[in-house]
């Protein structure tokens, strides 16, 4: 039986595991989310196991302790704390790999056959920096973005991308000790500007490019990599041309790949618009044109396996919006639907068989189930699944697991 996993990088291939022998159930598709509790030791992962009916029940022993603090955040809706791929698992579906942004680390857990989760011997592990944010596999690689910015903690520590080396049982090394090393063409850790917020270290699939979104930064970093480490490219800003007026701030949040295509696509927050971009190989990056979205705010994006549709969570409205993007250089906005309940959209994920959605509405702890049709559009069949957390907290991340 063959395991296909979404996850919230498409590009993270597979590293040795085993697990048990799948037990006969309902429902054979998991789904995890971090609590994000800022207290020491408290962060965890909730697991849920899918029901026919769309709605979600709890794993057997969840919440899983992560060893780590997540970040309590406080203030508007949109800001630098944001990110994206907090949570995300390896292609074989045997390893999970999880943020601790209060606590500089990173989780990882042996994911078992009836959805409950086992660390890692050794975890968690350093991040490489502060405040990490981001994770994104390709192979044995783990990258991660540092986003030097939890407010109960200020560092004086740059934020950076870093990449790391995973072992065969999971364990994570480091790949080599250069740091921002000008005389090493490939490095371990590259620092970006002081508050420039990077908010995800996205893989584009068969390319061995990584971007990131310098949140606060306006920037679209690129990075080159091999099994040395990564090659920093000059970063893109966001064109001037796309926001109503010199004063509005640039944001890009929210960046994912065509499958079908060598097209990537950014979220551009306060213009409510998908940027579209063409990119190379060796990493070259070129801006084509904004499509529009009907929502306010849009944060994350996601698209299914063929490339035919994508969608995205627009926080500022709830809504998670539908674009036909058969023709990936010109996706067309086809639905906009309201979640279920108060709250904001934030991180969403798609099943491996393309036939389910998941989103968080963050400020109200919901985790909502949406079926896919054969046309792409979406609904919600089942309420909202209320997280529970201590009220404060901003659950994050959404990953899924599903066996074929």
């Amino acid at each position: 039986m063959r395991k296909s996993i979404a996850f919230l990088s498409l590009a993270a291939a597979c590293v040795a595991g085993t697990s048990p022998a799948l037990h006969a159930s309902d429902s054979t598709e998991y789904v995890y989310v971090e609590s994000n509790i800022g207290k020491a030791n408290a962060n965890s992962i909730l697991a849920f196991q899918r029901q026919a009916n769309g709605s979600l029940t709890p794993v057997a022993g969840s919440p899983f302790p992560t060893g780590g603090a997540g970040v309590t955040y406080t203030g508007s809706n949109l800001g630098p704390f944001d990110s994206d791929q907090e949570v995300i698992v390896n292609r074989d579906g045997t390893l999970l790999f999880a943020v601790n942004p209060g606590s500089d680390s990173i989780a990882v857990f042996h994911i078992q056959a009836n959805g409950a989760l086992r660390a890692v011997d050794g975890s968690p592990f350093p991040s490489g920096g502060s405040d990490p944010v981001s994770v994104g596999i390709d192979g044995d690689l783990l990258f991660v973005a540092n986003q030097s910015g939890d407010y109960a903690r200020p560092s004086t520590v740059l934020p950076n991308y870093t990449v790391m080396r995973i072992e065969p049982d999971g364990i994570l090394v480091p790949i080599s000790a250069t740091t921002n090393d000008s005389t090493h063409s490939a490095q371990a850790t590259v620092s970006v500007s002081a508050g420039s917020s990077p908010s995800q270290a996205y893989i584009v699939p068969g390319a061995h490019l990584m971007v990131g979104a310098d949140f606060l930064g306006g920037l679209i970093q690129r990075f080159n990599y091999d099994w040395s480490g990564m090659h920093a490219l000059p970063a893109t800003a966001l064109p001037a041309s796309e926001f109503n007026d010199t004063t509005t701030p640039r944001f890009p949040l929210g960046l994912w790949s065509n499958p079908a295509a060598s097209v990537l696509y950014a979220g551009y927050v306060t213009a409510n618009k998908i940027g579209v971009y063409s990119y190379t190989a060796d990493g070259g990056l070129t801006f084509l044109r904004t499509v529009p979205n009907a929502g306010q705010g849009i944060c994350w994006i996601r698209s299914n396996a063929s490339g035919t549709r994508l969608y995205t969570t627009d926080t500022t409205t709830d809504q998670v919006s539908v674009y036909d993007a058969s023709d990936a250089e010109y996706p067309v906005e086809i639905q906009t639907y309201t979640l279920e309940g108060a709250g904001n959209a934030f991180q969403l994920s798609l099943s491996g068989n393309g036939k389910h959605l998941y989103a968080i509405s963050q400020h109200s702890s919901l985790l909502h189930s949406l079926d896919i049709a054969a046309d792409g559009t979406v609904k919600e069949i089942a309420p909202p699944t209320q997280l529970v957390v201590p009220q404060g907290t901003r659950p994050q991340g959404v990953a899924v697991v599903d066996f074929n």
